[in-house]
């Protein structure tokens, strides 16, 4: 098969490095997936809310999560994750627009963020506690939104997802995750920078014989229908190659994400795929948000005016916006 502009074998061109999200397949195990390193994107994101450490883990295990499957879209829309729990972190929200937009944040009880480190109970589960995951394809105006739901009972955002794609798409796929935070030397000293990194991996055979199913983002080839027997051989084989990766792998700089395939499949051969860049980008706007208040009641506005002006900021990127309330007098 000849190699297009946009796919090549692994070793034949540069590292994609961070903040690009990496297709790629492994075909004689009938497997395709994506890979991503998060760096500078998640440092702006994390940093402009300040976050305790464990809240700012989370968010960012949101965060690739979200991109994994956003990048996968085939079509002008978003990919939502929000979760709604009754733990101390009791909301995340990431939701990416293609073709390269990602925004996210965190809300969370400060108090009670405060109680689970004192008490050691800072793992993802206990965070979160119990309630949902919803994650959300959205095509815009006039077509209807694709929801899945996943119940967050003691569980991490990674098995989530796996129990997302199980029971919504049927799809086998596997999902690793993993977030730290480096002190590296810098001018006046050294310095904090987070660093997340990720991968999944779908089995999607080819062959007749074997069945097909059906990938719901168009994935990186052609459409395929029904499902596929999760006790496969090539599908077993790819879950133990995963089982082997380190969390460090997923995120380490020097490693890669193109050399953490070559690791994993050098003895298949897997092929890649042309990296999608993810960028900080919010997409509020004072218009939209004017657009908003204009759907408020005269008591609304009244109560939403301190020091004679509205203000409003993003809960996204923090940006504030200043209204005049003569600006909505007709609902006054």
């Amino acid at each position: 098969m000849p190699v297009t502009e946009t796919e090549r074998k692994l070793g034949e061109f540069g590292f994609a490095g961070d903040d690009h999200v990496v297709p790629f397949a492994v075909e004689p195990l009938d497997v395709r997936g994506r890979t991503v390193q998060l760096g500078p994107l998640l440092d702006r994101i994390l940093e402009r809310h300040d976050y305790p450490e464990p809240v700012a883990r989370l968010l960012a295990e949101a965060c690739v999560v979200t991109v994994l499957l956003g990048t996968s879209l085939k079509f002008e829309g978003k990919f939502i994750l929000q979760t709604r729990t009754d733990g101390p972190v009791d909301m995340l929200v990431a939701d990416f627009t293609t073709p390269h937009s990602l925004r996210a944040y965190a809300r969370f009880d400060a108090d009670r963020v405060d109680a689970a480190i004192e008490a050691g109970m800072t793992a993802p589960e206990d965070l979160l506690g119990g309630g949902v995951l919803a994650l959300t394809i959205d095509q815009g105006e006039h077509t209807q939104r694709y929801q899945g739901i996943v119940e967050l009972n003691g569980i991490t955002l990674e098995e989530a997802a796996r129990t997302y794609f199980r029971q919504s798409e049927q799809i086998p796929t596997d999902v690793r995750l993993s977030v730290a935070k480096l002190v590296l030397p810098a001018e006046g000293g050294p310095r904090e920078h987070w660093r997340a990194g990720g991968l999944l991996a779908q089995f999607l055979p080819d062959s007749p014989e074997r069945r097909r199913v059906q990938d719901m983002h168009g994935g990186d080839g052609d459409e395929r229908d029904v499902s596929v027997h999760p006790d496969d051989n090539s599908w077993q084989e790819l879950l133990a190659l995963v089982a082997t990766i380190e969390p460090t792998e997923l995120i380490d700089p020097t490693v890669g994400t193109e050399r953490l395939l070559y690791r994993l499949f050098h003895e298949h051969g897997a092929r890649v795929y042309e990296g999608v860049r993810v960028v900080d980008d919010c997409s509020c706007s004072g218009q939209k948000i004017k657009g908003i208040l204009q759907g408020f009641t005269a008591e609304e506005i009244t109560d939403s005016v301190e020091d004679g002006v509205i203000r409003v900021a993003c809960e996204f990127c923090s940006k504030s916006y200043e209204f005049d309330p003569a600006e909505f007098a007709s609902a006054q």
